[in-house]
């Protein structure tokens, strides 16, 4: 069984959606609505993605970079300091299990061989799970840059996985969910209600996919 980590396990794109917020509130556009200058953010979130990845890093050049493009005064040293950090501080935020995650890994850890597959910059996602303290219940733990068909099959091939019979859980369609089927993977969707924007896509209608409503709700099913 193969387990996105972001929104799946713990808590993580509220963080960021805060920030965000925060940062709107801080540009305090005279012209531009919240939704306009989110629109702006995420597109240079896209377009970023493939040159810095994702994370903190990239989430806090990608604030600046915004805020250069869009402040309607003399933009100063200190202003992309705090632009800046608004990013930077969530490495600090204290990091929250989503309900019913620990026990339901202790169970499927008994029963199943279990690889956390997630993406991001490799040094903050593996402190993530050390701050977790979940990583003994998994036998690997893989950060990718992306997480897009050829990385399901590279995982597929690096680990030996018997993709028919494997199973990925995530939240995001397009990371967790979509690729992992093209793989030949089988999937275990978990909707979370604050999946990042970017992330969003249709599902794909297929009889390998289970849409549960909760982490928990996987001892019911392996």
């Amino acid at each position: 069984m193969i387990i996105d980590g972001d929104d799946t396990l713990w808590e993580n794109n509220v963080y960021f959606e805060q920030a965000i917020e925060d940062f709107i509130d801080f540009l305090a556009h005279s012209t531009l609505s919240r939704e306009q200058v989110r629109t702006t953010l995420d597109e240079i979130e896209r377009l970023n993605s493939d040159v810095h990845g994702y994370g903190t890093a990239a989430f806090a050049r990608n604030l600046r970079e915004t805020y250069e493009r869009l402040a309607e005064h003399a933009i100063e040293t200190r202003h992309l300091e705090h632009v800046m950090n608004l990013g930077r501080r969530i490495v600090q935020v204290d990091l929250q299990l989503l309900p019913g995650v620990a026990e339901t890994l202790d169970y499927l850890a008994g029963r199943h061989r279990l690889l956390l597959f997630t993406k991001g910059e490799p040094e903050e996602q593996r402190l993530k799970v050390q701050r977790s303290g979940l990583g003994p219940r998994f036998d690997q733990v893989v950060v990718a840059k992306e997480k897009d068909v050829a990385a399901y099959q590279q995982l597929i091939r690096d680990h030996d996985i018997e993709a028919h019979q494997a199973w990925m859980v995530g939240n995001s369609p397009r990371s967790d969910i979509n690729p992992a089927l093209a793989a030949g993977l089988r999937a275990v969707f978990i909707p979370h209600p604050h999946t990042w924007r970017l992330e969003h896509a249709e599902v794909q209608a297929d009889r390998r996919l289970l849409v549960l409503q909760s982490f928990g709700q996987l001892r019911d099913y392996f």
